[in-house]
Order: structure tokens, then sequence, then C-alpha cells
């Protein structure tokens, strides 16, 4: 008995350093535990950040998180809220339905947004007030949909913009789409009636509804002067604007019946107005081709008196896309976004003379632009290893607010990625991309895939992109090319491909498959090529061209384009870039080489596309997909039910990843 205490307190003292010694075991565990590569279930833990808005006070940044139930397999929308100093992050919504498009009230009292949940058939303003409180809805819309909102300065007054919608009267029948326009397919939108968007202005205390704009036209990006009393907006006012994409900047007064001025000129695409403080002059960006067709072309960043007249092009000599523009607090000059070579950096432009300045560089790609009223910046920015996060861009750089990819990241080994020049056959210098797996051998010789960006007017950049991640999780090299066509060069380097696809960027796809295998990189034996969108036509030409790709995948891709006139949603392009096709069909036959020469690929070839796409319709893979199985090249042709051009539904995402995967291991491992 007298021994009982002294036991009991030795095994206690023995549990305890048990106790401690698996902590320390564990937390060595933890720490070392290895991480994993990339796959494609992770795609239901990868959240998505858009459309920031800060506070009037500048405490506050409001913004959309979209995120994956995998049960459901439905991908759903919530509002959060960050504070400016970074140290708080909140969850504002949880519904089920999905919200989006935040906005402060001027006061700062209230944060608005767009949803449909409880049951509505049509998206409708809601107020949520900051004090506390369940959201209340604002709006009573009885029809059309709402696409776009902007509070007035004083609050008292939104500016909505509305489409008109297609009877939905129920019918055991269906009535028959009857189509009288030139342009009559959009992807998404499905077939094009004559359906309109307008302006129409909200009063908050009486829940009046007055419409501003009328006619067969459609308006859109409203914006408010400094002092509320009118609107600029964005509208084709031309004869057809289905057969142009001439759009101007106008100015209407803040009030029914008011007479809208015309404020720009320019026979091509004027665009995104910004009022300056004093509310003097206008922001925006416009083409720098005056055709009224402009497939390759560039943004320039201009300014103009409310007014009208001469407008400033401030960019004109970059010759680089510039978007997003923004004032300074005192007016004097712009923040912009420009895309050059692999990246998106901020500029600062002085209004007086031209002048621009590097504020923001590096291998980032910075997406949207929001002003501090500090004066700060707020940047949504991602690079090669990080998805995009909110960054407070202050004078000593990019500080990080929020942290929504940690989890995602934390067990990932991603691949490194690095840029590389290659030369083409003519001499052309391309700029493209390499990601190396994780767990690469160094020195060693890997398989390859060339996974090329549609457009063609993009650009592969440093940042995120989930696609290449993946194939280079699954153990190959991958290469992103920027061949011509591409934006980020200069426009003659975009517009160079015009009506000649499937040339010169097959050059510059060939000439970064050399590079790789002349420096050891690419396995010249397991060479693989794919891409989705004009990434898949692509694939097409260059099979089409050169035999050595073992396998490829070409994801909603084409390669019969006589047979594309008045079938996708391109006619404008076929019309002023290629002309029509009893007029030219010499050149439609020459573009439709990889079909009508089909005989000439050897290389296995995948090919998928969404049953919905009207953008590049399921036609032109299923031509491609039935040539190679009458020829008895292997192929295999995969159709996802109810998508678009982009394929969104989760568990399809996950699918198109573990059958690129599939694929190629068959062919190249």
């Amino acid at each position: 008995m007298l021994n009982k205490p002294f036991i009991v307190s030795k095994m206690k003292n023995s549990l305890l350093l048990f106790a401690a010694l698996l902590m320390v075991c564990g937390g060595l565990t933890a720490q070392s535990t290895p991480k994993r590569p990339l796959k494609p279930s992770d795609v239901y833990r990868l959240q998505t950040l858009g459309d920031p808005h800060i506070s009037p006070d500048g405490k506050w940044v409001a913004y959309t998180l979209s995120s994956v139930d995998s049960a459901k397999n439905k991908r759903n929308t919530d509002l959060w809220m960050q504070s400016w100093d970074g140290k708080e992050s909140i969850q504002l919504t949880f519904s089920p339905d999905g919200e989006s498009q935040p906005r402060w009230s001027p006061d700062g009292k209230y944060l608005s947004f767009t949803s449909s949940r409880n049951g509505l058939t049509g998206s409708q303003i809601w107020l949520m007030d900051r004090r506390g409180g369940e959201a209340r809805v604002l709006t009573d819309l009885k029809k059309g949909d709402l696409s776009d909102y902007e509070w007035s300065p004083d609050g008292k007054k939104i500016a909505l913009v509305i489409s008109s919608l297609p009877d939905t009267s129920k019918s055991k029948t269906p009535k028959p789409i009857v189509i009288d326009r030139f342009r009559f397919k959009q992807d998404v939108e499905g077939y094009l009636t004559q359906k309109t968007t307008h302006l129409y202005l909200y009063d908050v205390a009486s829940k009046k509804l007055d419409t501003l704009t009328k006619g067969k036209y459609n308006e859109s990006s409203p914006k408010w002067s400094p002092d509320g009393t009118q609107i600029a907006f964005v509208s084709n006012r031309t004869a057809d604007p289905d057969r142009n994409g001439n759009t101007d900047i106008w100015v209407i007064d803040a009030k029914p019946n008011a007479v809208m001025k015309q404020i720009t000129t320019w026979t091509g695409r004027d665009s995104g107005p910004e009022w300056s403080p004093d509310g003097k002059q206008l922001a925006y960006v416009r083409s720098t081709s005056s055709e009224n067709y402009f497939m390759y072309d560039q943004s320039v960043l201009c300014v103009v008196a409310k007014d009208g007249g001469e407008p400033k092009l401030l960019s004109l000599a970059l010759d680089r896309p510039v978007s997003s523009p923004l004032w300074t607090n005192d007016g004097k000059a712009l923040h912009a976004l420009v895309s050059d070579d692999r990246t998106r950096y901020v500029a600062q432009f002085t209004v007086a003379d031209g002048k621009m300045t590097k504020t923001l560089t590096g291998n980032q790609s910075i997406a949207t632009l929001e002003r501090h009223p500090s004066g700060s910046l707020l940047a949504v920015m991602s690079n090669p290893q990080t998805p995009a996060e909110l960054y407070a861009a202050e004078a000593g750089g990019l500080r990080r607010l929020t942290k929504h990819q940690e989890a995602f990241l934390a067990p990932l080994a991603l691949a490194t990625v690095e840029g590389f020049t290659s030369k083409s056959k003519d001499g052309a210098t391309v700029s493209n991309l390499l990601y190396r797996p994780a767990n690469a051998v160094p020195g060693a010789k890997l398989p390859t895939i060339l996974f090329i960006h549609g457009g063609p007017v993009a650009q592969d950049e440093f940042s995120f992109d989930l696609s290449r991640q993946m194939l280079s999780a699954a153990g190959y090299a991958v290469a992103g090319v920027n061949y011509r066509g591409s934006n980020g060069r200069g426009l003659a380097y975009s517009k160079v491909i015009s009506a000649d696809w499937g040339n010169k960027e097959v050059l510059d796809i060939l000439g970064a498959t050399d590079y790789l295998v002349q420096n050891g990189i690419a396995d010249p034996e397991k060479l693989g090529i794919g891409g989705w969108s004009y990434g898949g036509i692509l694939t097409n030409y260059t099979i089409a061209t050169d035999t050595r790709f073992k396998a490829a995948s070409s994801g909603a891709g084409v390669a019969m384009i006589s047979s594309l006139y008045g079938v996708d949603q391109y006619i404008m392009q076929y019309e002023n870039e290629l002309g029509s096709p009893w007029k030219n069909f010499d050149k439609y036959v020459a573009l439709s080489y990889p079909f009508l020469k089909a005989d000439r690929i050897k290389t296995p070839t995948q090919f998928m596309v969404g049953e919905s796409d009207f953008n590049v319709p399921s036609v032109g893979s299923e031509q491609m997909y039935q040539a190679l199985r009458s020829l008895g090249t292997p192929t295999e042709l995969i159709i996802y039910p109810g998508q678009f051009h982009g394929i969104t539904n989760p568990a399809f995402q996950i699918d198109r990843f573990e059958r690129y995967i599939k694929w190629f291991n068959r062919y190249l491992k």
C-alpha cells in the first residue's frame, strides 16, 4: 500500500514522458512529410478569388471566393471581406445559391451583391448591413436579366444593366427560335434573337425603376460622374452592330428621357470609361486599328474631354496591350496593366505627356487593379507557384492580404517554371515557358508535352496554370509556346498570322520543340502535343505537318475550316479576314489542310469538346475523329454533355485531366 502512490506517480511520469516523445516524433514526422504531386482530384480543393472592391473608408476589401462542393459536384460562390491591414478575413455569406458582384454603398454602411437565392428566378440586388443582420433583397425586377450595376456617388440611385429575356411563358410545346440577325450564335448565350441590353435608373428609397436607354442597341459598363449628374457607358450604335465591333463611349444625364451624347468617334473599338476625379475627363481604352473588326489588335490607353474632342493616345508608342485604367487621386496620371512578354505589370502614365513609369514588375501576372483611398493599389496577382490572391501594392512593393491558397498548396510539390527563347525555321524569335516536374532528375531527358494556349491573341504568362502543372505532376516536361499571333510582343507579331492560320504558328511550335530536344530537355522519342480552342486547332495543324509527336490531345478544335462558315460564332472573322467562301474558297480549302490531308497524320490523337459549344462547335472535333477512325489511326472522341466552350462542371474537369494523363501515358511512357 505504501508503494502504490510511488508506482502511480512513476507511471504518470513515464506516460508524460512517452506522450512528450510522441509529440516530438509526431512533430518531426509532420515536418518531414514529403510533398506529393498534384492530382486531378485537387480540382475539388482549388478556390478561385475575384471581383475585389475596397470600402470607402479603405479599411476593408470585399470579394468573391468560389469553392467546389464535391458531394454535389457544384461550384458555389460566397462573399468574403478582408481587412486592409491583413489581420482579419471574414466569410460573409454561406448560401448554397451563391452571391456575386459585391459593391459598397458610398457611405460604407452597406455591402450590396447580386443573387437569385431563396428560389428567385433571376438575379436581384441584395443589401447587407455592415453592422450585422441577414441580407435583404432590394430590387424586385419582374422582367429581364440583371448583368451589372453601379451606385450613384450619393447612394440614392443605382444604374442597372438589364437584358430583355425571351418569352418563358409555360407551354407544353416550346416555341420555335426565330432568327433574323446576321450574327446569330454566341457560346453560352446560344442562338441570338433580338434581345437588347439597356441602362435603367433605380431609386433606392422609392424603388422606382426608370428607363435611360432604348432602341435596338445594347449598352454596357455604366460609370457615374463624380458629381452624380451623368453616366458614361459603352454602345455600338452603327446601322448594323452585328457586322462590326465599333463601340463608342457615350454620356447621358442621369434622369429619364435624357438625350445621350457620343464622346468618341473612332471607327474601331472604344471601351472601359473611367471619370477623372474632377469629372472633366474620361480615360478609356481603344483598339489600335480603325477597322471595324479586330481579332489581331491591342488596346491603347486614351484620355478625352468629357464633352468629346480629340483624345490623347497615351500608350500608342508602347506597342503593348494596356487595360484596367485607374486615375491617381490628383487626376494627373493613370495606373494601368500592361501585357508584355509573359508578364502583366503595373505602369503609371502621366496625362500631360504620356510618360510611362513601370511601378510593379516581375515574373508574375497582375489580373485586377483597384485604387485605395490612400493612393495605394489593390491587386489580384498570381505567379507560377501561387494561384491568385489579393495584395496591397504599396511603395515597398507587394503585401499579401489573403491566404486562401495556403491549404491547397501545403501538400503539393509543384513544377518549377522558367522562361526560354527559341528560334523558328524562318528566323523568328519566340518566348516560351518550361515546366519541369518537381521530382525531375537533373540532366535527364524527359517525356515532353507541348501544351498550346488558345486565343490566338493571348499569351502564356508567369501565372499559375493548373493544366500545365497537372501534366507536369504526371512526370512530363511541359512547354507553353507564345507563337506568332500571341500578344505581349507587339501588334505586328500578333497580326502576322491573319488569314494564314497554321503556318507561322506551327513553325514556332516546331522551333520550340527543336530547342527542347537539342538542349537535352525533351526525349525526342517521347513527344506529345495538346491544347484547347486555338490550342486544339494548332494541335491539328502541327500533327498534320510533322509526324514526330507520339501522342496528341486536341480540345475544342477544328480542321475543316471550309465547313465552319455560319456554324460557329465567328462570322465577322470569316467575312473580314478570309472573305466569303463563294469568293475565296481556295483560301478556305488551304486552311483546311489537317482534315483534307488527314492521311498524313500518324499521331494517335484524342479529341475533346463540350456538347453545347457554339465557340468552336463539336462538329470540328467530330470530323477529325471520324477522319482518323476511317484511316485506322488510333483516336478517341470525348464529348462533355451540357458543357460550353469552357468545361465548368468540376467532375468533368477532373475527368479531362485524367484522360489527358491516361492518353499521354499510353503512348509516351
